[in-house]
């Protein structure tokens, strides 16, 4: 820029090239800060919630690397019975927990965390697994026959019941020696018989329930769709994901997939923390 340096204009640039260097280094030492800072933050509490005929056991493998890489984690109950009222269960352990949240949805379990997040700032991320993410006025049944590959009704086993009131019922369960083949066709072959026996059937009545609010509408969402699923279709899976606009992953594996592939579950759910941090 100067043909001539005579020392005034020397001791300028030197000035100048040190004022730079300053700058550089206060700028990389505020990245790092932050870069620290964030590392050193509070993780958020993964709350998983299973889905119909399923257990919190189902999701073993994904609390077992949650908590190794440092996650608090809570495998809730849900009590299938339908999606406002185990939604609101869900939020009644959600309000007792301190500290952002991520809520984690399979099959069903999509239905109730889609309810339950709704209204509710400490959930900071949405993760669903090979479930349904009904809008207004939808049920998972109506999801379902929406689009073709579901064999589930062929292999459901009805139990009729009746409540205290005298009001009655009927509990779906899946025929035991079909359960692997429909449900965990990925899972070995023991671990599916013990998944069949401990099964927890769902309220006939809620999977015709259609959804009053829906949280991904407004929350940050993911999904995995399981493109060998014959529970719920992967073409139902697709629909709802890109109409949720999630960021989705989609594996070859069957419904049960946070059994047959824990890793890939627990990283799509770190993911979503990291990204709401």
């Amino acid at each position: 820029m100067f043909s001539i340096q005579n020392g005034r204009t020397r001791r300028f640039i030197a000035g100048a090239a040190t004022l730079v260097g300053a700058f550089a280094v206060v700028g990389t030492a505020n990245a790092a800060t932050q870069d620290s800072a964030a590392d050193r933050a509070p993780k958020p509490t993964v709350v998983l919630e299973h889905g119909a005929f399923a257990d919190g056991s189902s999701w073993d493998g994904v609390i077992a690397k949650l908590r190794r890489d440092g996650y608090p984690v809570v495998a809730a109950a849900n009590p299938l019975r339908g999606p406002a009222s185990d939604a609101a269960a869900l939020r009644s352990l959600v309000d007792h927990i301190k500290g952002p949240v991520v809520l984690v949805g399979h099959s069903y379990g999509g239905s109730v965390i889609s309810e339950a997040a709704v209204g509710e700032p400490r959930v900071k991320a949405l993760v669903y697994v090979a479930a349904f993410l009904p809008a207004p006025g939808e049920s998972a049944l109506q999801l379902t026959d929406q689009f073709p590959g579901s064999t589930l009704p062929g292999t459901l086993d009805p139990v009729p019941f009746t409540n205290a009131d005298g009001s009655t019922g009927t509990d779906l369960y899946i025929q035991q020696d079909k359960f692997r083949a429909q449900f965990a066709a990925d899972v070995p072959a023991d671990r599916a018989a013990l998944a069949a026996a401990s099964q927890r059937p769902i309220a006939q009545a809620a999977l015709t329930e259609k959804a009053t609010a829906a949280a991904w509408q407004t929350v940050p969402s993911w999904d995995i769709v399981t493109t060998e699923d014959l529970n719920i279709p992967a073409a139902a899976q697709q629909f709802m994901a890109e109409r949720a606009h999630a960021h989705t992953t989609e594996v070859a594996a069957s419904h049960s997939v946070a059994v047959s592939h824990p890793g890939l579950v627990t990283g799509v759910v770190e993911k979503a923390a990291r990204a709401t941090r």
